[in-house]
Order: C-alpha cells, then sequence, then structure tokens
C-alpha cells in the first residue's frame, strides 16, 4: 500500500548536464503529471513521462527538473537588419527630442529578437546522463510514499478493528431482536383476535415481517466487505477499490441503523458509521 503524497529529490552532476531533480505529488482521483524544465529538454519529455508513469498510478504529481550547468553548445542568431532599424529608429527619435546621444548596444539588447539563442541538444546522450538521477529522485520518492503507505495501513486496521468490535454488538443483539419481534407480532394478533388467533396466518406475517426487520443479511455483506477491504489492501494499487468497498459497507451500515430500533444497535450503528467515515478519509489518500 502507497499514499499518493510524497517527496524525492537528486543532484546529476556529468559532464553532459549538471541538474537538480524534485518530484512531489498530492492527493487526485487520476494520475496528473506536470512537468517544469527549460524548453531545450523538450525531446526528453516523452522519456521522462513515460518513466514517471511506469511507477506511479494515481496522484497530482509535479515533476522539475532544473539544469545548472553542462556541456550543451550554444548557437547564437543575429537579427541584423532588425538591429539596424532599431539603431535608425533611437537615432530618429533622438534627433526629433533635441537629444545628440550615440546609439548603444544596452538599446538593442533590450529588444525582443535582435539575438535568438538555441542550444544544440543531443537528446540520447542527455537521456543517458538523466535517466539515472531521475530513477533514483523516483526510488527517494517511491520511498517516502510507502511510509506514509505503511502508517495509513495501520491506521486502517484500527479502525477495522473498531467497526468489527461495533458489528459484533449488533450481532449478538440480533437473536433477541428477532424474539422481541415475534413476541410483538403476535400480542398484536391476540389482542385483536383474541382465542380466534390463525397460527398459519400468524406464521405467515411473522415470516414477511421478520424478513423486512431481521440484519442478518446486513451483518453477513458487511463482515464480507471487511474481508475483501483487507484483501484489497494487499493489492499494489487499491485506492479506488477501497473507496468503492466503504461505500458498500456504508450502505449496509445505514440498513441496519433504519431496520432496528434498539438502544445498543443504534449506539453501535452510530460507531459503525463513524469507523466507516474515518476508514474512507484513510482511503482516500492511497493510490
Amino acid at each position: 500500500m502507497k499514499s499518493m503524497t510524497g517527496y524525492g529529490s537528486a543532484r546529476l552532476d556529468s559532464p553532459a548536464i549538471k541538474a537538480s531533480i524534485v518530484v512531489k505529488s498530492w492527493n487526485n482521483r487520476f494520475l496528473e503529471l506536470s512537468i517544469q524544465m527549460p524548453g531545450y529538454l523538450g525531446p526528453l519529455e516523452r522519456r521522462v513521462r513515460e518513466l514517471v508513469e511506469r511507477r506511479v498510478a494515481r496522484g497530482k504529481l509535479e515533476l522539475s527538473v532544473r539544469v545548472l550547468g553542462g556541456d550543451m553548445p550554444t548557437e547564437v542568431a543575429i537579427d541584423a537588419s532588425s538591429a539596424k532599424a532599431v539603431a535608425d529608429a533611437i537615432r530618429g527619435l533622438g534627433q526629433a527630442a533635441g537629444i545628440d546621444e550615440p546609439v548603444r548596444l544596452s538599446h538593442l539588447l533590450g529588444v525582443d529578437g535582435i539575438l535568438s539563442y538555441e542550444r544544440n541538444v543531443d537528446a540520447d546522450r542527455l537521456w543517458t546522463a538523466l535517466e539515472p538521477a531521475l530513477s533514483a529522485c523516483l526510488d527517494e520518492f517511491e520511498a517516502e510514499r510507502e511510509r506514509e503507505g505503511a502508517a495509513t495501513r495501520a491506521d486502517l486496521e484500527d479502525k477495522l478493528a473498531s467497526l468489527g468490535s461495533a458489528l459484533d454488538v449488533i450481532e449478538a443483539a440480533g437473536p433477541g431482536i428477532e424474539a422481541g419481534l415475534k413476541a410483538a407480532l403476535r400480542a398484536k394478533f391476540e389482542e385483536v383476535m383474541g382465542d380466534l388467533v390463525d397460527e398459519s396466518r400468524v406464521l405467515g406475517e411473522l415470516a414477511s415481517y421478520l424478513a423486512k426487520h431481521t440484519i442478518n443479511e446486513e451483518i453477513v455483506r458487511l463482515r464480507s466487505h471487511i474481508a475483501a477491504f483487507r484483501a484489497a489492501m494487499d493489492e499494489p494499487v487499491c485506492g479506488k477499490k477501497l473507496d468503492f468497498i466503504c461505500q458498500e459497507m456504508n450502505r449496509e451500515a445505514n440498513t441496519i441503523g433504519s431496520k432496528s430500533a434498539d438502544a445498543k444497535v443504534s449506539d453501535a450503528v452510530i460507531r459503525m458509521k463513524d469507523a466507516v467515515e474515518n476508514i474512507r478519509e484513510q482511503a482516500r489518500n492511497v493510490e
């Protein structure tokens, strides 16, 4: 089990490229990956994305590559015609304003497009240098997510135990509740019909009444959901499945609460629903 939140970092120092790499993530229903790196590393983005997607299934993830240096030759292009046009315009502006001042390079360098820069990127060479550092960063990131996941699992086990304890109370009260329902229904028949009670009719009504008000089926299903939840926690990616099982557990708890007016059961249902809600909140942190 892994948490969806995590952090990892790595430094890269090679002749081809020197860089710092940081990856961090938060909860999200799906994988939402944002990659931030210099534009001239664009040819590597697909490889970076594929590497991350092989290791992460869910979460809002930000990965940044900050280049600090390296052997990447740069070509500089000069737009000479634009430079001349700007210089002429500056001279004309000076004459119009009565200012006798020479045009300097600093005036031209502030104009976009006069100089343009292009890195000569050898994508394969850069990837050979970058990939091990990126993998190391993701290793640290995964280790933190696993540590948080282990803590989350321990908390989930504790809450599942609370849920099971409340369910034990409800199950123990079941026979008494059923006996009380039978006695109450028979008393109503005797009150209305006296000594003329039709036993077959009583049994038929009792079967129908118990089908609507007994909670045995809900107890069995809820125990099955708890077992399924524990089994799902062993799966590598289980967050969505855990959330679905929580919905089913909550449905059974609500049904038990609506069927029984017993004070002990009502109190246990409140504790059970609180445990399910806490379980669901924690499960939403799981990948």
